[in-house]
């Protein structure tokens, strides 16, 4: 079988719409993982994935009547926008079918390049059925997005790429994303017939693992529900064909996270200037998952970033789910007693970390509850930290891999506090560096209380800050003046309607 792919894979006829992809070294990632990590950069294909690769290869293989009939495809987005594009060069008319949950840009890509899109199904699976249901009905042809031999051996070319661009060193394993199993049964019988030696790892969403489930099994399974947040490898089910390659190839399989995809597309980032989707990112988490799993050094690792069509909106989530996982922030819920000095008192206990969130809302008179966001390098930072905040009396939730807390809670700590008498809102802003926030406090905090906190830091060159500080009239002039001592700039947000409705 694998010497049957190695000639389709050299025979594939991919580079009228693809290129042959460079292979980078992701230089801060590997000094970081202590191992040589290089990505194949399917990001900088024409439509931004490698599924160009397969879709052109079967459409070359077509008969003229065949393409004339038109072709038809179901995709959650990357293979679409590969058989639009081979079928534009093609002059073919396309129709392609998509869930309804595709993301805007890639079925505005597809539009763009000449395909007729029809909406339908909330997963891959569903729409499926309804592009085979209709093939039959308009007489398309079906180009399969991963279990087509055609197609596996296009996608199959990036093995052959790789092994010529690191042809003098040695691979020690390479990463592979998996859905259907078209591009992993593609590289994986190229390099297990010609370098068997190199470890071949399938990674896949733990949501969808659907390679997973079948080798456990023994036999292809049928996943109960599908995970959408990597939607380019959301697939219930192994291909057919792919599974015969994958289950007796493929050294073994890595799950992965939505928090470890989202600090892969960060690591990406940070080495390529490129924003991975989901999807694309999936090999470079399962190889950090491997490297810390095996404590290897020295490797030479081989990643794919698969794909780069992502939502711009969806960019915040990955933004603040990616600290967490990477293991770099601990969220913890803190109480403190509810008195002026106790804020000051804590993020002092903190010392240098950077606070990266801080809520809180006068609730009693006696204790406040605090949501606190805190820069680690590592998990065993987070347990020292946390030990030692319960050492120092404070009693403390850790809330890091809380998804209610994570997902919800952090952007709802707040209401309405009918205690916090003579409350002034205020909104602050000042350059983000170490010291500002513990400079704020000491400034306020030891001289009013502060019945309400929100503070998120964001990457910019300031933070924001909004607070509630109770004064009473006769102080409200002393308060002004420590506001002007301090040097923040500031904006009094005590009657803004927003604050009447929710907080005060």
């Amino acid at each position: 079988m694998l010497e049957h792919y190695v000639k389709k894979i050299l025979n594939a006829k991919v580079y009228a719409a693809a290129i042959e992809t460079p292979l980078d070294v992701a230089t801060s990632l590997s000094r970081r993982l202590g191992n040589q990590i290089l990505i194949k950069r399917e990001d900088l294909q024409p439509v931004f994935s490698f599924k160009i690769r397969g879709a052109y290869n079967i459409m070359a293989q077509l008969s003229d009547a065949q393409r004339r009939a038109g072709v038809i495809c179901a995709s959650a987005g990357n293979h679409a926008q590969g058989v639009a594009q081979a079928a534009k060069l093609m002059g073919v008319k396309a129709t392609i079918v998509m869930p309804v949950t595709t993301p805007e840009i890639k079925v505005s890509s597809v539009r763009a390049r000449g395909g007729k899109v029809i909406l339908h199904g909330d997963s891959f699976d569903q729409a499926l059925l309804f592009a085979t249901n209709l093939q039959h009905e308009k007489g398309y042809t079906f180009v399969h997005p991963y279990d087509d031999p055609d197609g596996i051996a296009g996608q199959g070319t990036i093995a052959r790429e790789i092994l010529h661009q690191y042809g003098p060193g040695e691979i020690d394993a390479i990463f592979i994303p998996v859905g259907g199993g078209g591009l992993a049964a593609g590289i994986t019988a190229y390099i297990k017939y010609l370098r068997p030696e190199i470890r071949v790892v399938a990674v896949e969403y733990e949501e969808s693992a659907s390679l997973a489930s079948a080798m456990k099994a023994g036999k292809r399974t049928i996943l109960k529900e599908v995970g959408l947040f990597a939607d380019g490898i959301a697939v219930a089910q192994i291909g057919k064909e792919t599974f015969k390659v994958l289950k007796d190839h493929v050294d073994e399989v890595i799950t992965v996270s939505a928090d470890e995809l989202c600090a892969a597309i960060k690591d990406i980032f940070d080495d390529t200037r490129s924003v991975a989707e989901p999807a694309g990112a999936a090999s470079v988490a399962g190889m950090k998952k491997y490297v810390a799993r095996e404590g290897c050094t020295g490797k030479t690792l081989v990643t794919i970033c698969s794909g780069a069509n992502m939502n711009f909106d969806r960019l915040r989530y990955v933004a603040e789910r990616s600290e967490v996982g990477e293991h770099r922030e601990a969220i913890f819920a803190v109480t403190i007693p509810e008195k002026p000095g106790s804020f000051r008192r804590f993020i002092s206990h903190i010392g240098k970390r950077s606070v990266t969130e801080f809520n809180y809302r006068y609730n009693n008179e006696r204790d406040a509850q605090i949501f606190v966001g805190i820069k680690t390098s590592s998990d065993v930072e987070r347990v020292e930290l946390l030990a030692s905040l319960t050492d120092d009396g404070y009693s403390v939730l850790d809330l890091t891999q809380n998804e209610v807390a994570k997902a919800h809670v952090r952007h709802m700590v707040g209401g309405h506090a009918p205690l916090a008498t003579d409350e002034r809102l205020l909104r602050f802003e000042f350059p983000e560096r170490p010291g500002a926030l513990l400079k704020f406090l000491t400034a306020l905090g030891g001289h009013w209380n502060i019945s309400l906190f929100h503070y998120r830091n964001h990457g910019a060159a300031y933070g924001r800050v909004l607070a509630g500080v109770q004064v009473p009239k006769a102080d409200l002039k002393a308060f002004r003046l420590k506001l002007d001592e301090l040097g923040y700039r500031y904006w009094d947000e005590s009657d803004n309607p927003v604050y009447a409705a929710f907080l005060g």
